[in-house]
């Protein structure tokens, strides 16, 4: 009789959120202003931040893109708070999520990056298609 080991699976199929996700150490407050979003992205450089809510959990992301229509008035940014802007909300990624399923539910929702949760709602890094697309299209190796 002869038995076959099972092969691990190709084309990043088995892969996880938690296999791609990355850390996210840039994090704002949703009673924030814009002002003080907007002065976070330009010193780090950086295209987007988590919102958390008073309770620490995720309650979203916010991009420069999303700012700017509240940038363009000053008196705008120092009184708006980041919970008022509109941006990314949920429903988050997790980190057991099959990788190949929270690719395509991101094209499907335009997202280039994806905040990922654990079962409280509290943020553990963020997927970004571009990781996923690299991940997925890698042959094993």
């Amino acid at each position: 009789m002869t038995t076959h080991t099972p092969q691990p699976e190709r084309r990043g199929r088995g892969l996880t959120v938690a296999d791609a996700m990355d850390p996210c150490d840039y994090q704002i407050a949703d009673d924030n202003t814009v002002d003080q979003a907007d002065d976070i992205l330009r010193g780090a450089g950086i295209e987007y931040l988590l919102v958390r809510g008073h309770d620490g959990r995720c309650e979203g992301l916010v991009t420069r893109t999303g700012l700017h229509p509240f940038l363009t008035r000053s008196w705008y940014t120092e009184r708006t708070a980041i919970s008022a802007t509109a941006h990314q909300r949920g429903p988050f990624t997790w980190p057991t999520m099959g990788l190949a399923l929270a690719a395509i539910a991101m094209r499907v929702k335009h997202l280039a990056v994806w905040p990922v949760v654990d079962e409280d709602g509290y943020i553990l890094g963020v997927l970004t298609a571009d990781r996923a697309t690299v991940l997925l299209t890698t042959p094993p190796g």
